[in-house]
């Protein structure tokens, strides 16, 4: 009695819990007894060749039943309905189930984060804002439709908010190396920090700049004083400012201008703000040139130009283009293809 509950413990807590590892044990153990017993049984035409063997029993097991192979003994038709089809069915069930489980548990690591990103030359956000955040999202879909994928890193306790068409992952520190790693800081083209509080949007632009300082890093921050301290220590991210009060005080004296710093904002609708490089290997132009040039082939404004200086709204027309220079202009949709060329040939 006692070696009988010895042994019912040991079968209850190795085999029927059906791990992996029992699972290939019971399937292998099913594949070598049914051959065997069919071998016993006189069915040479069954066991001789392996493929017709596998054959046979996929076909028999899952009860499919084609027809085209079965037993002709007697003793190896009652192999069949006492042994193939019974431990066929079982296992065959239970491993469409596991596979069936492993599937979901992947699709749900990936739904709360907990799985490493595969994507590169991507855009990386860290921070989540509610409507915000979605909202910057949606612009950067409709500006990036088939580039650069997105990705979103939060800490915040949410789930993928755009499963399938974002990349999501979930983590406790923006300075965390081993979580960071999932988010691979390492192979993004550009890096957005936007979270409600800017000590962590400092701390996470400066972790990332030193994993990536290829990368186009932008930072939003409320406090001013913050946003020159990164541009202290990292010259090349971009901060972006709070500038809610600017905007009231603009519409304050011009009424209207709020509406017009949304329309030249959002990339969904209406004329928006874009920027071009003017080609390394052709000769400098005049604005007075390029302004024409835009307007009547493209029906686009040329606002600002960026020669290495900083920018320069509204040049004068005289002004010279030289090559490598950021050319800022407002547009229906961005131009794609703008045919500098055809200017100076």
């Amino acid at each position: 009695m006692t070696v009988w509950i010895v042994v019912r413990k040991w079968l209850h807590s190795h085999l029927f819990s059906l791990s992996n590892r029992n699972l290939f044990i019971l399937l292998f153990t099913y594949i070598a007894l049914s051959w065997l017993l069919l071998r016993l049984s006189g069915e040479q035409a069954l066991t001789e060749e392996v493929s017709t063997f596998i054959y046979f029993l996929m076909v028999t097991a899952s009860t499919v039943g084609y027809g085209d192979h079965s037993p002709v003994t007697p003793l190896g038709k009652w192999v069949v309905i006492l042994f193939v089809i019974p431990g066929g069915l079982s296992l065959f069930a239970a491993l469409i189930g596991r596979l069936a489980s492993g599937a979901v548990e992947y699709w749900r690591a990936g739904i709360l984060g907990k799985r490493r990103v595969g994507v590169e030359n991507h855009i990386l956000l860290l921070g989540w804002n509610g409507q915000r955040t979605m909202h910057l999202i949606r612009m950067l879909q409709h500006e990036e439709a088939g580039k650069r994928p997105i990705v979103l890193c939060s800490r915040s306790d949410i789930e993928n908010p755009l499963p399938g068409e974002i990349g999501f992952v979930k983590v406790n520190s923006y300075t965390d190396k081993q979580e960071m790693e999932k988010a691979a800081i390492d192979k993004a083209s550009c890096i957005v920090v936007d979270n409600m509080e800017d000590d962590i949007t400092l701390s996470a632009a400066l972790y990332c700049t030193n994993i990536n300082p290829t990368a186009h890093l932008l930072a939003y921050f409320k406090d001013e004083a913050l946003s020159h301290l990164l541009s202290q220590h990292c010259p090349n991210a971009e901060c972006i400012p709070a500038v809610g009060a600017e905007m009231l005080a603009k519409a304050a004296v011009d009424p209207g201008s709020s509406a017009l710093h949304q329309e030249l904002l959002a990339s969904t609708r209406g004329m928006t703000q874009y920027s071009t490089i003017y080609p390394q290997d052709l000769e400098a132009i005049s604005v007075d040139v390029a302004f024409d040039f835009m307007k009547r082939h493209y029906q686009a404004t040329l606002i600002a130009l960026d020669v290495g200086q900083g920018i320069e709204l509204n040049p004068d027309l005289d002004r010279e283009i030289t090559p490598g220079a950021k050319v800022f202009y407002i547009a229906d949709e961005r131009i794609e293809h703008l045919n500098w060329r055809s200017i100076t040939t």
